[in-house]
């Protein structure tokens, strides 16, 4: 059973890899028919009518980096790596979060891809490696070193966080993180350390954050989750037993959830143990995917 389309995921671009390594087609895909993605700081332009607002090369800053976002009905898509973003680290703000209602799926998709990759390109002007400055190469799929001696390439990191369901009896394991709104409940998530496979990632997780041993580790689906740059593997699993410790300096509470509850918060409902979490991320659809197996 899918978990179905997700907030984030679907673009509608074709990423064009074939062009991204030859220049002269790129650069030729740079003329008065290309489209560049507005952007306010990392939060994305609505027009009038509620979609992605889009001008032209023309646009933007003569010291701007362009990274090329592929193409839709023959046009190039670009967005724009200002220098006033040069190592920030944006948050997410609330009028990202209502246009993430508003907008059409593939829209949706498009920003995702386009926040993930000008953020990091802000966040990566110099070279890792030696230290010296770094250049947009590939049409902003690689940054390349400067220097004539290291040379080292540079491509856009993609973080693997799991995000599990754990299962005892026909009832849920849900934590609370200190961030969430009040009585908002969620999966229990957590970064894939080195060396990890995704089910050791799902077991030591839940260890550390609920004392919880668990077995049968299985893949429900993913969501790309660009803030800033994080893949959501959904997971679900079973339980050894109901006791739980929760590691405080993670989580404010856990608990058990039984389908009736789970169900009457996935409804919508303000009125019950707890608050599901919002539609546009995994753990909704986790859920969703859990009441209708």
């Amino acid at each position: 059973m899918s978990i179905g389309p997700i907030a984030f995921a679907g673009a509608g671009l074709d990423r064009a890899d074939q062009i991204r390594s030859d220049a002269d087609a790129l650069t030729g895909l740079m003329d008065w028919r290309a489209r560049l993605l507005r952007l306010d700081g990392l939060d994305p332009v609505i027009d009038p009518d509620g979609n992605l607002a889009w001008g032209t090369l023309a646009d933007a800053a003569s010291d701007s980096e362009l990274v090329f976002l592929g193409l839709t009905g023959g046009k190039a898509c670009f967005a724009e790596v200002s220098p006033a973003l040069l190592g920030s680290v944006a948050p997410a703000n609330p009028r990202l979060w209502a246009a993430m209602s508003a907008l059409e799926h593939a829209e949706l998709a498009t920003y995702g891809t386009a926040r993930a990759l000008v953020d990091w390109h802000a966040r990566h002007r110099y070279c890792a490696r030696c230290g010296n400055p770094t250049v947009l190469a590939k049409g902003g799929w690689q940054r390349t070193c400067t220097n004539n001696v290291c040379k080292a390439e540079h491509f856009p990191r993609v973080d693997p966080v799991t995000i599990m369901l754990v299962e005892f009896e026909d009832q849920l394991l849900l934590g609370r993180q200190p961030r969430f709104p009040p009585r908002r409940f969620s999966a229990l998530a957590g970064f894939v350390e080195p060396g990890e496979s995704i089910e050791e990632a799902v077991a030591r997780e839940v260890k550390e954050e609920a004392g919880v041993t668990v077995r049968d580790v299985s893949y429900v689906g993913s969501q790309p989750w660009p803030f800033p740059s994080s893949l959501m593997i959904g997971c679900h699993a079973h339980a050894m037993g109901r006791d739980l410790e929760v590691d405080r300096t993670e989580l404010d509470e856990a608990d058990w959830f039984t389908r009736e509850e789970v169900a009457h918060a996935m409804s919508g409902a303000e009125d019950g143990r707890f608050i599901a979490p919002p539609p546009q991320a995994i753990a909704h659809h986790l859920l969703k995917w859990w009441l209708e197996k």
